[in-house]
This record gives structure tokens, sequence and C-alpha cells, in this order.
């Protein structure tokens, strides 16, 4: 589906939202005169807003053709989500293929096994937290590995059982959060691990940053390819075979609102395939930036609205802003940069296999000063961990 091709698409659904409780009282033919919806319109009278007459959730469940799935929690208290039987996979699949070199590679292994390492509290379509044993945590061709929170508590022994059961899977690619990914890569760099069969690297489930890109390329030596969703919505966008990150116009409609004088903007999505709870001008909680060009459209992600710095001019200042500074510096296996009450900076850091020298930790601090418009230095400071969230998901940046 082309872009000018999703109004009539949209149109053409209209009525059938309108079924929906959640959508009956305000839904009008103006599709952009619709009140945004978050997290709290999905929670409210669940799952009544979403069934239409007749229906019943205990029977659709009963009878296999919907998935009750749960949202990680990051944002706000964990949300409850309704799929279509088969609906995750066949909207994952469409995503994928925005990348070629992925569709190859899929082509050429139609059932491709993969293996995932992501935090135990998600949506349990995608990962596991409960079970234990290596047979629980397989699903058809999907293998999940982990079952720690916090990566930087692995003890050598789980990390080489994980290690273990990947070359025993020999699977097509990994599908990794960014972070219990490149913590998992620098134990199999130190004792020499290769996965020969793996062809590329899938990063998702939070901000995909630099530094943890750059660890898991440097060890496994495959593309690394960010594909950005979330539960609720399902994918969104995916990382193509150049870089770009490109939109699934047959999965979703995209609004930027509320854009800045960059363009950075609050990213709503109309979900276009989920029949069973379509999301209709939903909120994500996410900053994007859409580069219209005269062929194609791409897209940025900035990270969690929540996440944004302020400089002191009052101007926000965004995840993947801060990020950026980061490029240029090895030695880096994890970060979190914290904005006090006053508007100082304080910076700490988990070193990779070698600590930055003190010049190019000076370069960044100084990067992000002047991003800041801060008066004094950013303090930065060396340390062993970092906590996550409940969810298991980090935050780059923070303000206290």
């Amino acid at each position: 589906m082309c872009e000018v091709a999703q109004p009539a698409r949209v149109a053409e659904l209209l009525p059938r939202w309108r079924e929906l409780p959640l959508y009956r009282a305000v839904m009008q033919n103006d599709f952009f005169h619709l009140p945004l919806i978050g997290k709290r319109e999905l929670r409210e009278n669940f799952p009544n807003n979403f069934l239409r007459p007749g229906q019943n959730l205990d029977t659709l469940l009963e009878n296999k053709s919907v998935e009750l799935e749960h949202t990680s929690g990051s944002s706000e208290e964990r949300t409850a989500v309704l799929f279509g039987r088969g609906w995750w996979n066949a909207q994952e699949a469409r995503v994928l293929r925005l990348n070629r070199f992925v569709a190859q590679v899929l082509d050429e292994h139609p059932r491709a096994r993969r293996a995932t390492l992501v935090p135990p509290v998600c949506n349990g379509l995608l990962c596991f937290s409960n079970f234990t044993s290596k047979i629980a945590r397989t699903m058809d061709t999907t293998l999940f590995v982990n079952q720690a929170r916090i990566p930087f508590l692995l003890t050598e022994a789980e990390l080489a059982r994980m290690a273990g059961e990947i070359l025993e899977w020999s699977p097509v690619f990994l599908d990794l959060d960014p972070v219990h990914g490149a913590w998992f890569a620098l134990y199999c760099e130190r004792n020499g691990i290769k996965f020969p069969s793996v062809k590329f690297i899938l990063c998702s489930y939070e901000f995909v940053s630099v530094v943890h890109r750059k660890i898991s390329q440097r060890v496994f030596g495959v593309p690394v390819f960010n594909l950005y969703g979330s539960t609720e919505t399902g994918h969104l966008l995916m990382e193509n075979e150049s870089g770009e990150m490109k939109a699934s116009l047959e999965n979703v409609f995209y609004e930027i609102v509320e854009p800045d004088e960059r363009g950075i903007g609050d990213l709503v999505v109309t979900t276009l395939t989920n029949a069973i709870m379509p999301l209709v001008r939903y909120r994500v909680g996410d900053l994007v930036e859409r580069c219209e060009q005269p062929y194609a459209t791409n897209y940025f992600v900035h990270g969690r609205v929540r996440d944004t710095l302020l400089r002191r001019d009052g101007r926000r200042v965004t995840t993947l802003e801060i990020d950026r500074c980061f490029a240029g510096v090895n030695g880096i296996a994890h970060y979190q940069l914290r904005q006090n009450e006053a508007g100082e900076g304080d910076l700490q850091f988990i070193p990779d296999r070698e600590v930055p020298s003190a010049g190019e930790l000076n370069g960044v601090a100084e990067q992000i000063q002047g991003l800041l418009q801060l008066e004094n230095k950013i303090a930065v400071q060396t340390v062993e961990k970092l906590p996550p969230l409940t969810s298991g998901k980090f935050r780059l940046t923070c303000r206290a």
C-alpha cells in the first residue's frame, strides 16, 4: 500500500470501528477531529470497551480466536491487549520485508529459527518469565533464552547456559533487547563464542543506542537492524538495509502531532489490521521525526516523551540527540544521563572491555554540556551496574 491510498483505507474502516463501545460515542466522519487515546482509555472498562454486541471474552479465548497479552509496564501500569489468532506473526512478517536483506534471508529459510533475548517481564507472546526448562521456553521456531531482569547480575554459568542453548538451537537470527544483547555479546567475546548460523540481528523492546549496536556488530559480525513498535500496536517501523527507518503502510496510519520547530513530535498511530482491538489515533508515548523526501519517507525515533531533558532555554533534548554524542567513542557498554532539578547533568556508564580515555570522556561530556546549554561540566562516573525499570527496560536519559 502507498501513502496516498491510506486515507481511503481509513475511511473504509471507520464504520467498523464505530461498532466498538470505545469509539461509538466519539466517532465521526472527520477522522482528524477524533480525540487522541492512550493506555488509560485501553484499560477503562476492558474488555467491554472493545467487544462487539454479543461477544464474550471468555468464549473468544475458549474458542482460541483471540490472544490476550499485556504490555510490559515501562511507561504506565501493564495494559491488556487483544489480538486475533495469528495477527502478531502476520503483521511482523509484513514489516520485516521492508528490509530487502532480511527478506532475502527469510525467503531462503522459510522456517527460520530465532533466539530471543529480552527482559522476562513483557508481552507474554514475546518472552517468558515463569518457565525454566528449555522445552517450556521454546515456541514453534522461537527459543527464549533469557530469564533475568538485570543482565549485569547474570552469573558466568547462566551466560554459558544461554550461549550453549543458542549454539544448539542454531538460529538464523537473534531477536535482542539492545542492553541485554550487548551484555551477552561481551560475554561471548570474552570466551570466543561465535554463532555461525546467525545471519542478522533484530534489536527492539527499547531504544537502540549506538553503544549497544556497536558492541553487537563487533562481536557477532552480522548486520544489526532496529525493529520499532510496541505490544499494543505491533511493529511500526523497520530499519532497511540502508539504515533508514521505514513505515509499514499496510499495518499502520501514522501521524506526528504537536511537532516542535524541528519537526519532532508525538507519534500517533491508527492500526489497520487488528480487527479485534483496533487502536484509533493512539498516542504511543514516543517522539518521532518524519522526514519526507521526493520518493520516500524516513523516520527517526527520538525516544520516550518522558525521557526528554531540557535546555536552559526550555527546549527539549531527546534521547536520540544525547545518544548521538556517543557515536565517536568506544569503551562504553551502557550509560544513563540524569538531569537534576537545577538542570545539571550526571553521566554514569558501565565500561566495555576497555574504559574510554579521559579525552574521549571529556569530548562526550562537552557535547552533552553544549546540547543542554549548561554552565557547569557534566559529572562522569564509572559504575558496575545500572538499575532497570520494573519491566526490565532501561532509561538512557531521565530527569530527577
